[in-house]
């Protein structure tokens, strides 16, 4: 194994940068593979382009007949540009996308055949469904699954086969993936949010949730990665001490990009353009090789799907790199995880960021509605957006390097603060002519010149109002953004529906003006939503205290943090928005135990087998090495030999020490493992592998940690965390 690990850094230390042509601008390549607009005008008739551009602007139906007339002109296209295949692509709740491809053609007979792709084929696939995961909502037997298209994403073609965006149901209709429930979550907030924004602005019709997400990212040489097993397959590292050198000195942040690095990213960002992906921002990140990439902001719906592809592409482009990309939250102990921060926003069909604040007091009463209410939805689900960024992985960076911590708050600068300060002591009821004028002039008039220096961030906040958006920092790295952007445009659609009512009622009940009621309403929430703001630092013990006093949940892991997701009133904010029923929602919660336990349960078999096979052998070997050298100078001192043996008999004896710990250590996990095993119900198994398996991973880690510090560099078996990290 040391031999494998040493034929590695001679590998890495001797690659050269891959060359990347760039040719063409990135205007000329940006959806070059994308079935776009202009590409439906050239290839549809004009009946099939309206067609798709009504299910796009309201989600009507699109005929069994005019399917047929886009097929044959997406098939055309796909031919046209080379494609051989197509397939429903689509992303089942196994973290990844899916596809199954299909050939453009079919036999006529006579030995004949023809390139053929139909309507029902675009709509509607039946992929055998049965190994997907399903959380109870079939049996393993009923395979039965479908895949139907979804026009508001458009089809692109990746290589050869051209990939049609799809929602993936059961049998019955029950969701199956992470599209379908946030299409349902759009919908919602786009009704939700119109019907407020129409209080400001009566030609609004439609609104849009945005989303930018930014992917952070770990690059190891494949050779190094393919010398540890335990990046091979949990994709993290188990055990390893951390280099005398991490991040302290934040040499890397921001700094000059490695030459192979650059390579990859240049190739990475061509395929992006082409797939019409619109990744914009490049650059190191705080800990060794770790880096991000973001896009620029897109329709909630297509940035989700942009993200899902940009992952798979990554990994592609990556080995013809010979680079590994690790999007596991915390691969490297002692260093800075990784997240995906997905940046939120409401975009109106006028041009008007909702979030963003205006020129006009009336524009800025408008941000403060939206702003407040978003606050209060986050207050009143703190726990269910909690559940949505629980995983396995993430437990693990969060409250660890400058991520977030476990606790969900908002943070929104001091001078927005003193803003919504000055609007809690709004009068109870009618507003005189001169506290509206005084609000209007000096409170909502003065947000614009607030916000433009308003550029603090604090890093500690897993909900942060950064400018003109909301900034969900705590998402995981390996996360579908599906499930927080379900959950968050969900939990504000509900809150807008709730603040319409109110305002509603004052305005008939009490015969309030328009703006006299929503500044009442806005007061109420401001006060009942103050618990949820904080603008310190999160990893302080004096803000857990005060966040249990505020009575803010902090699940610190995901067995506890996933509870929040099968309550009775979270069931039936979902079921009565109609975005998951309580099936699906069941399922789901049974779904991520069981991917937690999984998860635990490979990561416990794959330190025990290091342990017991690499790291414990290696530690024997260097004894006998001591040994023989303690044989060799009694032999040469004879009674005098312990003056001189000193040091290594004490080496001897520690490393026996440390075996002896980790070898009880792997005993005990594997018998609290088959206890777990033996475990009916997924709740009490996930608990179990939580509280009972997983506490012993950093015991046995600790002594492995000591064995690498104590044992022959030329002998020790695994990749080291300098060569990892700094091997570039």
């Amino acid at each position: 194994m040391a031999t494998l690990r040493f034929q590695a850094l001679k590998e890495t230390l001797n690659r050269k940068p891959v060359e990347v042509e760039e040719k063409e601008r990135r205007s000329e390549l940006f959806g070059k593979n994308v079935f776009t607009e202009s590409v439906m005008r050239q290839f549809l008739t004009k009946e099939a382009y309206q067609s798709v551009k009504e299910a796009n602007a309201t989600g009507k139906k699109i005929d069994r007949t005019i399917a047929d007339h886009i097929s044959t002109g997406m098939k055309e296209w796909a031919i046209s540009k080379g494609a051989t295949h197509y397939t429903h692509w689509f992303q089942p709740l196994t973290g990844t996308t899916a596809e199954k491809h299909d050939a453009f053609f079919e036999t006529i007979g006579d030995g004949l055949a023809i390139e053929k792709f139909g309507g029902g084929q675009l709509v509607q696939q039946e992929p055998d469904a049965s190994s997907f995961p399903h959380g109870g909502i079939r049996n393993t037997f009923e395979a039965r699954g479908y895949t139907a298209w979804d026009p508001t994403s458009p089809a692109f073609i990746y290589g050869t086969t051209l990939c049609i965006p799809s929602v993936f149901v059961s049998y019955t209709g029950d969701a199956l993936d992470f599209k379908t429930p946030l299409l349902r979550a759009l919908q919602v907030i786009d009704q939700a949010a119109t019907d407020v924004a129409k209080y400001f602005d009566k030609n609004v019709t439609k609104v849009q949730a945005t989303l930018g997400w930014e992917q952070e990212y770990f690059l190891i040489d494949s050779a190094l990665a393919a010398s540890r097993p335990d990046i091979q397959l949990a994709g993290r590292t188990l055990l390893g001490h951390s280099p005398a050198k991490g991040q302290q000195l934040d040499d890397h942040y921001f700094g000059s990009i490695p030459p192979r690095v650059l390579s990859f990213m240049r190739e990475l960002e061509k395929e992006c353009m082409v797939l019409g992906v619109p990744v914009k921002t490049r650059h190191n990140e705080v800990a060794p090789n770790q880096f991000e990439l973001a896009p620029i902001f897109e329709e909630a719906n297509l940035a989700v799907d942009h993200n899902s592809l940009l992952m798979d592409i990554m990994q592609r482009v990556a080995e013809r790199h010979n680079f590994v990309v690790l999007f596991h939250e915390k691969p490297f102990a002692g260093i800075n995880g990784s997240g995906k921060h997905n940046n939120w926003s409401l975009s109106t069909d006028t041009g008007v960021n909702l979030l963003g604040p205006g020129s006009t007091p009336m524009k800025n009463l408008q941000f403060l509605t939206f702003f407040i209410n978003t606050i209060k939805a986050v207050h009143d689900n703190e726990e269910l957006l909690r559940a949505t960024i629980a995983s396995a992985s993430n437990d693990h960076r969060l409250g660890a390097n400058e991520a977030p911590p476990a606790i969900i708050s908002t943070f929104i600068g001091s001078q927005l603060t003193e803003v919504l300060d000055e609007l809690e002591k709004v009068t109870d009821g009618k507003l005189s002519p001169q506290e509206k004028t005084e609000l209007k002039l000096n409170v909502v008039g003065k947000i614009p010149e607030i916000l433009l220096d308003n550029t603090d961030r604090n890093r500690t906040s897993s909900f942060a109002f950064t400018g003109n958006k909301f900034e969900f920092r705590a998402v995981g790295s390996t996360a579908n953004c599906a499930q927080p952007m379900t959950v968050l445009n969900t939990i504000v659609g509900k809150q807008l529906i709730e603040f319409k009512k109110e305002v509603d009622s004052l305005i008939k009940g009490k015969k309030m003006k328009k703006d006299d009621a929503i500044f009442n309403v806005l007061r109420e929430y401001i006060k009942d939503s103050k618990n949820i703001r904080f603008e310190g630092d999160g990893y302080s013990q004096d803000w857990e205290k005060e966040a249990e006093k505020r009575g803010l949940s902090n699940n610190k892991n995901t067995p506890e943090a996933l509870k929040a997701m099968v309550t009775e009133k979270n069931i039936a904010l979902f079921a009565d928005l109609n975005v998951m029923n309580k099936v699906e929602v069941e399922a789901r919660y049974e779904i991520e135990l069981e991917e937690y336990i999984m998860k635990i349960q490979i990561e416990s078999r794959i330190l025990g087998d290091i342990a017991r096979n690499h790291v414990i052998p290696t530690s024997i070997r260097y004894q006998n090495i001591l040994i023989k050298n303690v044989r060799g100078l009694k032999d040469i001192y004879g009674d005098d030999f312990r003056k001189y043996s000193k040091e290594q008999l004490e080496i001897v004896e520690e490393i026996s020490a440390h075996i002896a710990k980790i070898n009880s250590g792997i005993t005990e996990m594997i018998e609290a493992r088959k206890k777990a095993n033996k475990m009916e119900e997924a709740e009490e198994k996930a608990f179990a592998y939580c509280n009972d398996v997983k506490p012993f991973f950093e015991t046995i880690r600790y002594h492995c940690d000591k064995l690498e510090l104590l044992i022959d560099d030329e002998i020790w078996p695994l990749t080291k965390y300098r060569e990892l990290l700094f091997t570039r």
